[in-house]
C-alpha cells in the first residue's frame, strides 16, 4: 500500500511539473485577451467554443482525419524508404561514398518549397499531400539511420569479420538494432517535420485537411476559426509526439535498460 500510494504521489508530481507552464501560459491567454474587442486577435474563451463546435457539429473532425490518415502514410512510407536505405548505405563504405554528394544536395532543399510544383505536377487530392510528407520525412529518418549503422562499435565490426557472418544477418541482426535508437530520434524529428508539412501541403490545391480550414477560414476573414485551426494543430502535435515517447520508450526498453545500468567496479 505505501509503495502504491509512493508510485501514485510520484506521478501526480511528475504531471504536476509538466504541465503547469502549459496552465500558467494558457490561463494567462485566456485573462489577457477576455475583454479584447480586436477582430483579429478575439478571445480566447471565443477561439475555444469555435473549436469545439467545428469539431462536434462542424466539418473540422472530417478534416482532421483526412490530415492524419494523409501524414500517417507519409510517414509509414518515408520509415520504410529511410530504414531500408539507411541500411544499405551505412552497411556498405562504397555505397555511401556514391551517394554523399546526392543526398548533401537532397537534405539542402527544404521540402516546403517544392510544395506548390509538386501540386501542379501531380494535381490535388491526398496523393501529392503525402508525397510531400514522405519526402519531408524521409531525411531526417535517412541520415540518423545512416549514422546509427556507423557507430556500430569496431569490435563488432571486427568479430563480424572473423566470423564471416553473411550479410543479410549483418544487416538485420547487428545493423538495425545498433541503429534503432537513432532510427528512433529520426523518425522523432521527422514526425514534427511532417506534421509542419501536412499544414502546408493542404494550404495549396486542397479541399479538406487542417491547413484547408484554416486558409479557408482566413480568405473569409473568420479570425476564430483560423485561430482554433492553429490551437489545434499545436495540441495534435503535442499528443502525437507524447504518445510517439510512449512507443520509442517500449521499443527502446532494453537500450534503456543497458544505458541506466550501473557501470560494475573493478
Amino acid at each position: 500500500m505505501e509503495k502504491f500510494l509512493f508510485v501514485t504521489f510520484d506521478w501526480v508530481l511528475s504531471l504536476l511539473s509538466q504541465l503547469w507552464l502549459p496552465v500558467l501560459l494558457v490561463g494567462s491567454w485566456w485573462w489577457i485577451s477576455a475583454g479584447s474587442q480586436s477582430y483579429y486577435f478575439p478571445p480566447l474563451s471565443e477561439i475555444l467554443s469555435a473549436l469545439w463546435n467545428d469539431l462536434i457539429a462542424g466539418p473540422l473532425f472530417g478534416y482532421l482525419c483526412a490530415s492524419l490518415a494523409n501524414l500517417a502514410a507519409g510517414l509509414v512510407m518515408a520509415t520504410l524508404m529511410g530504414v531500408g536505405l539507411g541500411l544499405l548505405i551505412g552497411e556498405f563504405d562504397l555505397l555511401r561514398q556514391i551517394t554523399q554528394p546526392t543526398l548533401n544536395f537532397f537534405r539542402a532543399v527544404p521540402p516546403a518549397s517544392i510544395v506548390p510544383i509538386v501540386i501542379i505536377a501531380l494535381g490535388v487530392g491526398a496523393a501529392p499531400k503525402i508525397f510531400i510528407i514522405a519526402l519531408g520525412c524521409f531525411w531526417p529518418i535517412l541520415l540518423n539511420t545512416v549514422d546509427g549503422v556507423r557507430g556500430t562499435s569496431s569490435a563488432v565490426r571486427e568479430t563480424i569479420r572473423a566470423y564471416r557472418i553473411p550479410t543479410h544477418l549483418v544487416v538485420f541482426r547487428v545493423a538495425l538494432p545498433a541503429a534503432m535508437p537513432q532510427i528512433m530520434a529520426g523518425i522523432r524529428v521527422a514526425l514534427a517535420v511532417g506534421l509542419v508539412l501536412m499544414v502546408i501541403s493542404e494550404f495549396f490545391g486542397a479541399d479538406a485537411g487542417v491547413g484547408f480550414y484554416i486558409t479557408e477560414a482566413s480568405t473569409r476573414f473568420a479570425t476564430r476559426q483560423a485561430w482554433a485551426g492553429t490551437i489545434l494543430v499545436g495540441i495534435l502535435g503535442y499528443l502525437l509526439s507524447g504518445a510517439f515517447l510512449r512507443v520509442e520508450r517500449r521499443v527502446l526498453g532494453w537500450h534503456l535498460r543497458d544505458t541506466n545500468r550501473p557501470t560494475p567496479k573493478r
